[in-house]
């Protein structure tokens, strides 16, 4: 048995659909700008190739959770995502071989201090305050492919205290599952735990403490957080 200096910190994980067993979070990846109606939304160019940026594992909360408002913010945004989660290792994938990689799927959301994001693109820095902070990736129960498939189309919104905000298909990614595992996996060897965020589609905008927060995905499942107030 391993002796650590200090307590070895908690494995975070994701609930999954229907029992009581967790799915283990290793890492995080997120797509930026994977729905065309977004990437017009922030002044991007939809034909830009994609790009991914990281959370920490230890970002992800239930869904029902109440998280508080974040520090050094006051451009809190919200980003309704289908999420991937990787059951089986995998290195410079084709397309065609990818979603054997994938062991099921879920709906998050990306959580982001808008405001300290435009801070960084204009200096040209790294966005990790802006998205990697504390309970910043909430996701829902993930359903496992064999159940659901995999799925290429299907609505997926958002609603902040009951009035819809996001409201796209799955239909509309730039970069569909297969393309986003297999091109993840040039760079990075996926392994079982990691989930990947497929972006977002248009309507993100802010939150404020006491806002409640649903989602979904058609056929996937539903993701609910309140805002609390500020830390």
């Amino acid at each position: 048995m391993t002796a650590f200096a200090i307590p070895a910190p908690a494995q975070p994980s994701v609930a999954i659909a229907g029992g009581d067993r967790r799915f283990p979070v290793r890492r995080i990846f997120c797509v930026g700008r994977n729905y065309a109606a977004h990437a017009r939304e922030m002044g991007n160019d939809e034909r830009d190739p994609p790009f991914f940026f990281t959370k920490p594992a230890d970002a992800v909360v239930d869904s029902g959770s109440t998280i508080p408002y974040p520090p050094l913010t006051k451009d809190l945004h919200h980003e309704i995502e289908l999420v991937v989660a990787i059951g089986k290792a995998g290195f410079r994938l084709a397309p065609e071989a990818a979603l054997s990689h994938v062991w099921g799927y879920g709906v998050g959301i990306d959580l982001t201090r808008r405001d300290l994001q435009d801070v960084a693109k204009k200096a040209a820095r790294p966005w990790d305050w802006a998205k990697g902070f504390d309970r910043s990736a909430p996701c829902g129960p993930l359903v496992p492919a064999e159940k659901v498939g995999h799925p290429t189309s299907g609505r997926i919104w958002l609603a902040v205290n009951g009035a819809v905000k996001q409201d796209g298909d799955l239909n509309e990614l730039i970069w569909p599952v297969a393309d986003i595992v297999a091109i993840c996996s040039q760079a990075m060897e996926l392994q079982p735990g990691d989930l990947i965020y497929t972006g977002t589609p248009a309507g993100v905008g802010p939150l404020a403490a006491g806002d409640k927060v649903t989602g979904g995905v058609d056929g996937i499942g539903t993701v609910e957080l309140t805002v609390g107030s500020p830390q």
